[in-house]
């Protein structure tokens, strides 16, 4: 036979196969799709943001990590105290030394000359700064947690990719080393 025959032959036959298989299967042999999809929610890192930035620490309540609470209010909180108390004792000690100039010298400061009272007034008023600058770092630190959280929330983490140390004992010199395992199983 002629080698084109053989061809012919050859796509007759997968042709009248190729229909064989596209019959429909009974309803009862169809495999269902068992993998479940995971569904994000890519509004929830920026409403966590925008949550924390309106009340501090409501972002992490919406994340529903509760141990931070205590954490952000105590952050927040420690730093407005030393704010406000920094602030007071500034007051006090320029309210003194304005007094003095004008001639006063019956303030609670009588014990401290001027010099001591300009010192102290520059002490209280970088601290109070300070703490003013602490308090807003932290309030945008409360922002970025949130927002960083709710990423993370949605980030899979299993054990098919994994990163760990490990020790192994090197031959040549029979010291222990420390290295990394990166096992990717797919």
């Amino acid at each position: 036979m002629n080698r084109s025959l053989y061809i012919l032959l050859f796509i007759f036959f997968l042709g009248s196969f190729s229909g064989f298989c596209q019959t429909e299967l009974a309803p009862e042999l169809r495999v269902k799709d068992t993998i479940k999809k995971n569904e994000i929610n890519m509004l929830a890192p920026s409403k966590a943001a925008f949550y924390s930035a309106v009340l501090p620490g409501l972002g992490q309540v919406y994340n529903k990590k509760y141990w931070k609470l205590p954490l952000v209010y105590g952050a927040l909180g420690t730093t407005i105290y030393f704010y406000i108390t920094n602030n007071n004792k500034y007051h006090s000690y320029r309210d003194a030394y304005k007094r003095r100039l004008e001639g006063f010298n019956d303030d609670e400061f009588t014990y401290l000359d001027n010099s001591r009272l300009i010192a102290a007034q520059k002490f209280y008023q970088n601290n109070r700064d300070l703490s003013a600058l602490l308090t807003g770092l932290f309030y945008i630190l409360n922002i970025v947690d949130a927002n960083v959280d709710a990423h993370l929330m949605q980030f899979n983490v299993n054990d098919n990719l994994t990163v760990k140390p490990d020790f192994y004992r090197n031959d040549f010199t029979t010291n222990q080393n420390l290295g990394i395992s990166l096992t990717w199983k797919l």
